[in-house]
């Protein structure tokens, strides 16, 4: 492990959805020299483009992302994996002589980079995980999710409810090795220098702009992406689905709600989401430098990594 004047700097842009993170991210990584790491779970998945709000491809070629379309919809990426491609690309981007830019709303898979975690690695019980994967699958995770709830509350906080696929994995972990999953996650030492850049919009403001992004999604075609994507065999049980916009689109498809009821759906669960992305990055982090996402901001930004990489000698 790299002692601090050894680490590398890199500058992790965090937030929650529909802060703004895509369009600054670019804006500021054409000032700085910078290549984005995509930190947000949803963006991995090729043909999950309208539901994600994934970059645009003008974008994604103004600016290199990494970690952006790698995998199949039916294609898993834990956190343990998602840690190591992050440190070995932000690596490369180092050798290039560029800066990497972590960016996302994914917290875990943030946290799992600045704060050098420790990745539980109980072995795979593979009889106990297709066990659990039933019974997720026959209450759509009601009964694993209050299992874990009740074994391991800080990991049933922490995890998204709706990837099943995590709630499986916690319980699995939790149940094999008779100690809570959530104890096992332990703090290291990161491989890098960090700039954690935190953007902010009062919480009004930030619901109404998901809300036009919901109806954006709508407008662009969403159910019939997700149409494309059940007539290419893809499973609607699939981790990948589990994003907002999928799921309600299935339901939708299938009949059980209308076009309205989509919309209301997946601002409810937008909405939970913002407040869970509050506690991984909270207000009063002392680490994470926040900023107003106001006309102002993209100067402010570039004022921090500028600062930054002058202490950390990179510029």
């Amino acid at each position: 492990m790299p002692s601090p004047a050894e680490r590398p700097p890199l500058i992790a842009l965090v937030g929650p959805t529909g802060v703004g993170k895509t369009g600054l991210s670019i804006r500021l990584a054409q000032r700085i020299g910078a290549e984005i790491i995509s930190a947000d779970s949803r963006l991995f998945y090729r043909g999950l483009d309208i539901g994600t709000d994934k970059p645009a491809p003008a974008e994604r070629r103004a600016v290199p992302h990494h970690l952006v379309d790698f995998l199949e919809p039916d294609e898993t990426c834990s956190l343990a994996d998602f840690q190591a491609a992050a440190v070995r690309i932000a690596g490369e981007i180092r050798r290039r002589g560029r800066l990497p830019l972590l960016v996302g709303g994914t917290g875990q898979y943030i946290r799992a980079i600045v704060e050098g975690w420790r990745i539980p690695t109980q072995a795979p019980d593979e009889n106990l995980r297709r066990a659990l994967a039933h019974l997720a699958e026959a209450d759509s995770g009601d009964t694993v999710l209050r299992w874990l709830s009740v074994l391991d509350p800080a990991a049933a906080e922490r995890i998204d409810p709706h990837n099943t696929r995590r709630v499986v994995r916690a319980l699995e972990v939790t149940l094999s090795s008779g100690r809570p999953f959530s104890s096992q996650r332990r703090k290291g030492s990161p491989e890098f220098e960090i700039l954690m850049i935190g953007l902010t919009r009062p919480r009004a403001e930030l619901y109404r702009r998901i809300d036009r992004r919901i109806e954006s999604m709508l407008s662009a075609g969403l159910v019939a992406e997700v149409r494309g994507l059940l007539a290419a065999g893809i499973s609607p049980n699939l981790p990948a689905m589990s994003a907002i916009g999928y799921q309600e689109a299935f339901r939708h498809l299938s009949g059980e709600i209308d076009l309205d009821e989509m919309a209301a759906s997946m601002r409810k669960r937008s909405r939970t989401l913002v407040r869970r992305q509050a506690n991984w990055f909270k207000a009063d982090h002392p680490d994470i430098r926040w900023i107003e996402m106001d006309a102002g901001a993209l100067d402010r930004a570039e004022g921090l990594a500028r600062r930054f990489l002058a202490r950390e000698g990179s510029v």
